[in-house]
């Protein structure tokens, strides 16, 4: 499902509550992935103090090769440990936090299930905690996933749907999704989670998804492969309505799908990219079937996130693609 977004409207109050008012300080984890660097790049223009995990190892990150690591104050903790937490919320005084830090990846957590479930699990409830000792009415809206709902027959995924995950990946992003959502309902805590499906756009370097493996191949003359949508931008503008919906006390504990409510095929996004790439190439299909552990038909329904908070898909897909496109044509070609 393809995601980036219009101005996000957020409830009128919260957005009223903004004028004129001191900068907030905000906590990110999982700055310098492809989400997050478009949220620390929105928050910064909207002039919000920007407090994000130190993390050097994502070779490539526009968080560095940007400057965004310049304009943000860098904090050293660890996802796992809550005196970290309690003390880097402390020091900075934080009043809302992103969780987006995870391991990402189907593949990974199929290998290394535990790494991914101390990561993804462990990490989330660990930050929850923290944030609870430092301050109950602090703002937290948490990453879960299109993959928390498992495999259903019934398509699109509305958000009352099951979480009837399977395998590793989805089953951290359930866990996380129940988590969170019960610290809301226990102790009253104003905590949402999002439910995003594929992401994509100009910055991503993690080469194992789709679209950067992709243009990778293109841009080296190659042919594209294919094992398996949303930009960046949209998805910040996702988290940042469902974060101004938590100053209302109805929104708090909600889940919200973000994402265009169009099914694509794998095959089709390859295409239309090789079109937009202008290469002559045709990509090379290999197996057949679903690859174990992925679910084979996903897409998400986000009328909730349209009629109550008025966030809707800027970028379609076809301009999602050309905007990613150039990105990767430029920073490659430059190698």
């Amino acid at each position: 499902t393809a995601t980036r977004s219009r101005s996000s409207r957020p409830w009128p109050a919260a957005a009223e509550s903004r004028r004129g008012r001191q900068p907030l300080t905000v906590l990110v984890t999982g700055a310098q992935g492809l989400i997050g660097c478009a949220l620390v790049e929105a928050l910064l223009a909207r002039g919000e103090r920007v407090i994000a995990l130190s993390r050097s190892d994502l070779a490539g990150s526009r968080f560095d090769s940007e400057g965004l690591r310049d304009r943000c104050t860098l904090v050293e903790a660890d996802l796992t440990a809550t005196a970290d937490l309690h003390a880097a919320l402390e020091a900075h005084d934080v009043r809302t936090v992103f969780h987006l830090g995870a391991q990402t990846q189907v593949g990974a957590a199929n290998r290394s299930p535990l790494e991914t479930w101390e990561t993804n699990i462990r990490g989330t409830y660990m930050l929850l905690e923290a944030v609870r000792e430092h301050d109950a009415g602090t703002r937290v809206v948490v990453a879960s996933s299109d993959k928390a709902y498992g495999s259903h027959d019934e398509l699109p995924y509305r958000e009352d749907f099951a979480l009837q995950p399977m395998y590793p990946y989805d089953v951290s992003k359930a866990a996380v999704d129940m988590i969170a959502r019960s610290y809301a309902s226990t102790y009253d805590m104003p905590v949402a989670v999002t439910r995003l499906a594929n992401v994509y756009g100009p910055g991503d370097v993690n080469w194992a998804r789709l679209i950067p493996d992709t243009a990778r191949a293109l841009v080296r003359g190659e042919r594209p492969v294919i094992r398996s949508d949303g930009t960046p931008e949209d998805a910040a503008n996702a988290y940042l309505a469902v974060a101004d919906s938590l100053d209302r006390p109805a929104f708090r504990g909600r889940a919200w799908n973000a994402g265009s409510g169009q099914p694509l095929s794998i095959l089709d996004v390859v295409r239309r990219l090789i079109e937009i790439s202008g290469r002559d190439v045709e990509p090379d299909i290999q197996g057949t079937g679903v690859p174990h552990g992925e679910i084979d038909r996903q897409y998400l329904d986000p009328t909730a996130i349209r009629t109550e908070l008025g966030w809707e898909p800027k970028w379609d897909l076809d301009g999602g693609l050309r905007a990613a496109w150039e990105w990767y044509e430029r920073i490659l070609t430059d190698r």
